[in-house]
């Protein structure tokens, strides 16, 4: 359990992040969401003390990260940024296993960890593990990234805009890859983005901050149909709340006795999921299967019924 305590920021004048406190449960995704200057980078930062708090601390397991000295604390928790950071003359190999390596690790038990990630993102390691930075597509690139902070099997992974810098549909594909990833393995994720759409798809909680004030922290359909301001409404968007709300919610809820044409979807697939497939195709149902095995269908018609009833 992560516990972030009154923790504040000053820069001269300027109170950066205000008395901020929050509780991050083990093995959950909490999203940092908020514009330029609300002080959600400088939040993530002081956890791992790039930036030293003014006052208030953080407690990871009951300890406060000011009784353990910087250097050593960074090497219990993951940090993977925008653009991945990877050393451009290191093998992925390498690059993967700099925490390990540092932490004295054996070598066969630092190779080991590095095979194990390589192929929990799908990246073959006799293909992958020799290979530059350069070698690689942007996507591979966050994902290296992503598996470098991993690789300690660290208490706590920080994410700043790691996504950010990816073309659209990369993006959503790596956003994919880390949900599934954190739940395989179990980890306790504090992201940060600019993204409500990114928040919503993500976060287990998230975290609103504007001009340096925590101003709510729940559960994504909390914020979409309770916004506690102004200033979160505006961010969750009127036009897009039944949208983002039907992003939550699986196709399991709303399977009924039928069949339909066309691909089918998994039930954990989301409403928002079956609304695209469906105007996108034409159709007014999709079939709904698991492991080959037809459960029924969802239809448009429940899906719009569905959205109305959060307008």
């Amino acid at each position: 359990m992560i516990e972030i305590d009154s923790i504040t920021k000053v820069y001269g004048d300027e109170t950066a992040v205000d008395a901020v406190s929050m509780t991050v449960q083990t093995g959950t995704i909490t999203v940092i969401v908020g514009t330029s200057g609300s002080g959600k980078t400088t939040l993530l930062r002081m956890i791992n003390r790039l930036e030293e708090p003014t006052s208030g601390e953080v407690r990871i397991k009951g300890q406060s990260t000011l009784a353990v000295k910087p250097h050593i604390l960074r090497r219990r928790i993951g940090y993977a940024i925008q653009g991945h950071g990877l050393f451009p003359h290191h093998t992925v190999a390498r690059n993967i296993g700099a925490v390990p390596e540092l932490l004295n690790w054996s070598r066969d038990k630092t190779e080991a960890r590095v095979d194990e990630l390589l192929d929990l993102f799908s990246m073959e390691p006799a293909q992958f593990r020799d290979r530059y930075p350069g070698e690689l597509s942007g996507g591979q690139q966050q994902r290296v990234g992503v598996a470098r902070a991993l690789a300690s099997r660290p208490d706590l992974l920080l994410m700043d805009e790691p996504f950010g810098a990816l073309d659209p549909i990369i993006r959503t594909r790596a956003q994919e890859d880390l949900r599934r990833i954190q739940r395989q393995l179990g980890s306790t994720i504090m992201l940060v983005t600019h993204d409500m759409e990114e928040a919503i798809r993500l976060g287990d909680r998230v975290a609103v901050m504007d001009a340096g004030k925590l101003v709510q922290h729940g559960t994504p359909a909390e914020i979409i149909t309770q916004p506690a301001t102004d200033f979160v409404a505006d961010m969750v968007g009127d036009v897009e709340r039944p949208l983002r709300l039907l992003s939550l919610i699986p196709l399991s809820d709303l399977v009924e006795d039928g069949t339909a044409d066309g691909a089918p979807l998994s039930p954990a697939d989301s409403l928002r999921d079956a609304l695209s497939a469906c105007l996108w195709t034409g159709r007014s149902a999709v079939p709904v299967v698991e492991d080959g095995a037809p459960l029924g269908r969802v239809t448009l018609d429940a899906i719009r019924a569905r959205a109305r009833a959060h307008t």
